[in-house]
Order: structure tokens, then sequence, then C-alpha cells
């Protein structure tokens, strides 16, 4: 086997991250506890469309309650975490998950509304708790692969959740559904107090810590980060809108599965790759490039088989760009603040994915389902012309510094020189 190959299938990063204590039964739970959290969505549309009577908009009423309360709770349940600990949290998360999936079955349609409300607001927190723990369990150099495996983890996550929960929905009742999601999420809240990983390294102190001021921690860097994981996930939201109205367009709807699937397969083979290849990618870099490869893909739309061409350049670049946020996170906010900072990270995915939606189907409506690709990357195109000078101004103060006498773990570089021939091995 040439040299190059077995440089980009190396599996040694792998081997190393999952030899270390208590990773794997993280990352088994991680992906069990994400299939119903990711099936929460479309169950609910099912309740509302189908048992209530309602249309799609009132659905969609219900399904941004639930996700602005997301938005606004996990950093606030991330501070909560910092300051008394991962299981009082989680204790509270889980019975305020139960309540509400016990109910929602009951409920009417004006109450059922700020009921999601609060249930985003008190939401499990999975996501942001694991990509913290991760960042306490793992050193910094080996972080990439293991956030790399959290994102393909995601992806598997996405597949099953949602179209498991059509099945349900559609075979047995949606108001069944919804109470099978919700035994899924209590059941994923227990698992995660048993398993109580934790959420700061063993050379990082434990118990509360002096207060922090976010002036002196949400720095321009971390911003700037936090808005590539907006972008990004903007992005991400728009393709799913525009993949379904383009195959709709051109009388191929019935492929959307298919289509996806392939994009969701795309994404984990470019996740699996960002985890094994030895050098780091910036997150604003790949960011970039994914904006950059979505522009186009409409164009693939005469037919479902060169849509799903189309779309594995971005697919391949999605896990990676996700993963690659979340380690700038790890490294960029102090221990004591880490769970706040991964619930702003979480919030800005969250965002990113609420907002990208709606633009692309408002952009659909308005002219045609080629520009639903268009107009998302343009903006992700857009938000990294933003950040750039925030990265160029650290990366000139950073020259201007004496050199340490030992080498530090190095902060990411938001933008890294990463031309084509760079990035080959990631999405390879």
């Amino acid at each position: 086997m040439p040299p190059e190959v077995r440089t980009i299938m190396n599996l040694t990063p792998y081997r190393q991250a999952l030899a270390l204590p208590g990773l794997r039964p993280l990352l088994l739970v991680s992906v069990l506890a994400r299939i119903p959290l990711t099936a929460t969505g479309v169950t609910l549309t099912f309740f509302v469309v189908l048992d209530l009577g309602r249309g799609y908009g009132a659905a969609g009423l219900v399904g941004a309650a639930l996700t602005v309360g997301a938005a606004l709770g996990s950093p606030l349940l991330g501070r909560v975490v910092d300051r008394r600990g991962l299981r009082p949290v989680l204790a509270l998360t889980t019975v305020a998950e139960a309540v509400f999936w016990a109910s929602a079955p009951a409920l009417s349609f004006p109450v059922l509304l700020p009921a999601a409300f609060l249930a985003g607001l008190l939401a499990l927190p999975i996501f942001s708790v694991i990509r913290q723990s991760i960042a306490a369990m793992v050193p910094a150099e080996r972080r990439r692969p293991a956030y790399a495996l959290d994102s393909m983890s995601v992806e598997l996550s996405f597949m099953v959740g949602p179209a498991l929960a059509v099945a349900l929905a559609t075979t047995v009742s949606a108001r069944t559904t919804l109470w099978l999601v919700g035994a899924g999420i209590v059941a994923s809240g227990a698992a995660l107090w048993l398993l109580n990983p934790p959420t700061r390294s063993a050379d990082e102190p434990a118990g509360p810590q002096p207060r922090v001021p976010r002036r002196q921690w949400l720095t321009p860097r971390l911003l700037a980060v936090l808005a590539v994981s907006t972008a990004a996930t903007l992005v991400l939201g728009g393709t799913d809108v525009a993949v379904v109205a383009v195959l709709r367009a051109s009388g191929e709807v019935g492929w959307t599965g298919a289509v996806l699937s392939m994009w969701a397969v795309a994404s984990l083979v470019g996740g699996f790759g960002y985890g094994a290849v030895s050098r780091s990618f910036s997150p604003l870099a790949l960011m970039a490039a994914l904006a950059l490869c979505t522009i186009p893909v409409g164009l693939g739309g005469g037919h479902w088989w060169l849509l799903c061409l189309a779309l594995i350049p971005a697919g391949a670049l999605c896990a990676p760009t996700i993963a690659a946020t979340s380690d700038a996170v790890s490294r960029l906010a102090p221990a004591g603040v880490r769970g706040e900072a991964m619930g702003l990270h979480g919030s800005a995915v969250t965002v990113g994915i609420a907002l990208g939606a709606p633009l692309a189907g408002a952009v659909i409506d308005a002219s045609a389902p080629l520009w639903g690709f268009v107009v998302p990357g343009a903006v992700g195109l857009l938000v990294a012309l933003a950040v750039l000078p925030v990265e160029l101004r650290h990366r000139r103060q950073a020259a201007a510094e004496p050199a340490p006498v030992e080498p530090a773990p190095a902060e990411p570089d938001l933008v890294k020189s990463a031309a084509p021939a760079d990035l080959a091995p990631a999405i390879s």
C-alpha cells in the first residue's frame, strides 16, 4: 500500500482516543441518547397536524417555541453545570422532559405552545454535555478524533431518529410516538446520570470556582467561532429544505430519502477523514469551503442522482466543520466556564438551523429552488469574510509576541491556510 494511502487511512488517532478511560461508554450513550432527541421535531409536527388538526404553520410555531427555548436554556444550564455539577442539571432536565412528554398528548394547541417553550428551556443538554465531557476526558492534542467521532454520532442519530419517528407516527399514531420519544429521552437522561461523565479534567480544579467575568473569556475569537458555528448550521438547514424543493420541482420527490442519506454518508466519510489525518483544519476555512461547495449544488437538480453527486463535496465538510468548532470552543474557554461556553456553542448551532430552513424557504418561494442553495451558501461566505479580520488581528499579535520557553498547546487557528490540496485528505 502506498505511503499516501496509509497516511490517509491512519487509524492511530482513533485508537489513541478510544483507549482513554470512559470515552467509549460516553460515545455509546451519546448515540443512543441523541436518537430520540433528533426525533422531537418531526414527532411534534405529526401530532399537531394529524391529532390536533392544525396546519403546518402551527406545527412550525411549536417547533420554533421548542427551538427558542433550547437556544436560551442551553447556556443557562451549562452555567449551572459549571457551578453545581452535572448530576443536579441532569436530574432537573430529566424530570422536566418526563413531565412534558407525558402530558403533551393531552394538551390543546394553545397550551402546547408555551409548554414547548418551557420544555426547550429545560431540555436535556445532551449535545453540550457530551462535548464538555470530551474536553474533560481527552487531552487537547487528541481532541480532534474524539470530536470527529462525536460529530459522526450526531449524523448517525439524525439518520435514524427522524426516520424512526416518521415510521411510528404513520403506522401506529403520532400520540403514541410522542410517548415513545419522551420515554427514550427520559431513559437517556437516566443513563447519563448513572454514567456521570466528568466535566473537568483531572488536572483542573473541581467544584465551584471564583466566577470569571464574561468579558475575560467571551473574547472576539470565541465570538468568531460561535458565528462560524451559526453560519455552518444555517447552510445545513437551508440545504435540507432546498433538497426537498429541487426534487419536488423535478418530479422526483420520492427520492428525497435517498438523496439525504447520501448527504449524511458523505458527512460520515468526511468526519472520519477529518479525525484520521495528522494535521488540523481551521473551523473558518472548513465553514467557508462548506458554504462555497453548497452554492452550486442546485445545478445538479435535473435528476436525483446528479443531486447526490453534487452534494458529496459539501456533505463531506459537514461533520468536520461542526467537530472543528466544538474543538475550538473547548480550547478557548477556561475550564471553569466550559459548560456555559459549550451551551453557547449549542445555542449557536440551534440558531443556525432555525434560521437556515425559513431563509431557504422564503428564497425558494420568491424565486426558484436553485437559490435555496445559493443564498445560504452566500450568507456563510459573508460570515467568513466578517470573521476574517478577528483572526488576522490575533495572528499579528501572536507574531509580535516572543516565543514561549516551553511549547504550550496551540490555540485553534480560525484561519489556517487550507489550499484545495490540503483539504483533499479530509474529504477523501
